[in-house]
């Protein structure tokens, strides 16, 4: 849409703003595995700068039809609703892409928090927008025919080129904003457990939500490319962004009216007044644009469809796989004080076995002694927890658990916005009394090999095929937590799900 503003000023771009559109995008993810650390400080000026032009345009136009000011009062809607509810409802899906974008703002809030936010919104976002809103309407009260395109219109001939350099600048900071925040949700999915591991990086040394997810990258990528020819222009789009936006509300609702009931502690009759009247609004603007679904808006149903059908799937597969292994789990502590006592070959150094079950003995444990028949001087269980809170303290981060002489349990605690590295967090076990030398320590991990099957219930076998690509393709445990790879010993068994 930013792009598009060069057809306003001469027709002769207009076979240009396809490929310049794709050549933006693409060298915005190109860019993405160095991080925005360097340059993230100067994307509040230019955001800041892009409002205040928003309003003096506004402004500009408002001067010369002053008479627009009086839509600043709701009953206008009102009167329009009661006169007209067939032709308000209609207008209400075209009305509503007003408030897309201000979604931009809130994609990022995980690094910047709440009250900046409301701030940027309540003092600069929402005023500005008003402000340029009024500014267009004054123009086709003026003009009817600037309806074509009223945004680049509104704004001075010698200013057109410079507000679509602008336009497409602030683009691109949304844009940042919403990878960034999908690189932080996909972390999360993966703490939850909704989603495969994937490699991820940091791109800072010194802002912790500075992270990179190669694969999110590069399928975002795909799938805007897609969008971006598929729909051909903003105008297109614009039933698949209004029906995106009306389910997000709705999700965002619902989540929060849990929240306050849940954590908050709100009277029940309190969220019922808080929440509901929001829900009506939004589902009364959703009803609106479902009428758009064949010209676009099934795109965002489809797509979001898809990605949650494979969250899900992922989510019940490593159920079902728990289960299954359940059946041959063996009690660790008993285990534990058996071999102490045995007289079994052991060999220097320690072992440190990733234990998903705390309280069972770990697959590889066992295939290690089936195989080898060998137990090291030293074995260290590690469960790696992930809390549902964002950050763990580092005093809590490891609990040492001593079941022996030569045995050890580890309890490690990432909470799930926070990047798993096991060996670091093993250090802070010497102020529990059990010291880790790194150059001293196998790692043993268990790696199944995932077999779908109809004779076992569990999910569709489409579904059970799906989990499999999908395990055999996650990232390594060893890669996820960190693990010096030349010190990873990985232990393989089939499982029947």
């Amino acid at each position: 849409s930013a792009v598009e503003g060069l057809e306003v000023a001469t027709p002769a771009f207009r076979p240009y703003v396809m490929p310049i559109t794709l050549g933006i995008l693409i060298g915005l993810f190109v860019v993405q595995h160095h991080g925005t650390a360097r340059i993230g400080g100067f994307f509040g000026y230019f955001v800041v700068l892009w409002f205040v032009c928003l309003a003096a345009v506004g402004v500009h136009n408002i001067v010369a039809h002053p008479g627009v000011l009086a839509a600043l009062s709701p009953h206008h809607a009102i009167a329009f609703a009661i006169n007209s509810p067939k032709l308000a409802f209609f207008a209400m899906g075209a009305v509503f892409l007003t408030m897309t974008g201000g979604e931009a703002l809130y994609a990022d809030m995980g690094h910047f928090g709440v009250v900046p936010i409301r701030y940027g919104w309540l003092f600069l976002v929402l005023p500005s927008l008003l402000l340029n809103y009024l500014g267009q309407g004054a123009l086709m009260l003026n003009d009817p025919t600037t309806a074509t395109n009223p945004f680049y219109l509104a704004v001075p001939s010698w200013a057109l080129y410079p507000m679509v350099g602008l336009a497409t600048v602030a683009t691109v900071i949304a844009s940042q904003a919403l990878i960034t925040g999908a690189y932080s949700i996909s972390l999360q999915l993966i703490q939850l457990g909704f989603c495969p591991r994937m490699a991820v990086r940091h791109t800072s040394g010194s802002q912790m939500g500075q992270i990179y997810l190669p694969f999110v990258n590069w399928a975002l990528l795909f799938f805007v490319l897609v969008t971006v020819i598929g729909f051909r222009s903003s105008t297109n789009l614009a039933a698949a962004y209004g029906i995106a936006v009306t389910l997000t509300m709705l999700v965002t609702s619902g989540l929060a009216f849990s929240v306050a009931l849940r954590d908050w502690k709100w009277p029940p009759l309190l969220c019922g007044l808080v929440f509901v009247p929001l829900v009506c609004i939004e589902l009364v603007f959703l009803a609106s644009n479902g009428l758009k679904i064949a010209d676009g808006g099934w795109f965002p149903l489809v797509f979001g469809g898809s990605v949650s059908l494979i969250l899900f799937t992922w989510r019940r597969g490593r159920q079902l796989l728990a289960e299954v292994q359940k059946t041959d789990d063996v009690p660790l502590e008993p285990f534990a004080r058996m071999l102490d006592g045995e007289d079994i070959h052991r060999v220097p150094h320690t072992a440190l076995f990733l234990n998903p079950r705390s309280g069972q003995v770990p697959t590889a444990l066992l295939h290690n002694l089936k195989h080898n028949m060998v137990m090291h001087e030293r074995t260290v269980f590690v469960s790696v927890i992930i809390e549902s809170v964002p950050r763990v303290p580092i005093e809590d981060r490891v609990e040492v658990q001593h079941m022996g002489k030569t045995f050890h349990r580890v309890l490690v605690r990432f909470g799930f916005m926070e990047e798993p590295d096991v060996p670091a967090a093993l250090l802070r076990c010497a102020e529990q009394g059990l010291d880790i030398d790194p150059q001293q320590v196998s790692y043993f991990l268990s790696r199944e090999t995932i077999l779908p099957s109809t004779e076992i219930r569990g999910m569709a076998i489409w579904r059970e095929r799906l989990f499999e690509f999908l395990f055999r393709n996650a990232s390594s445990a060893a890669n996820f937590f960190k693990l010096p790879t030349a010190r990873v010993v990985e232990l393989g068994s089939r499982v029947v799900i």
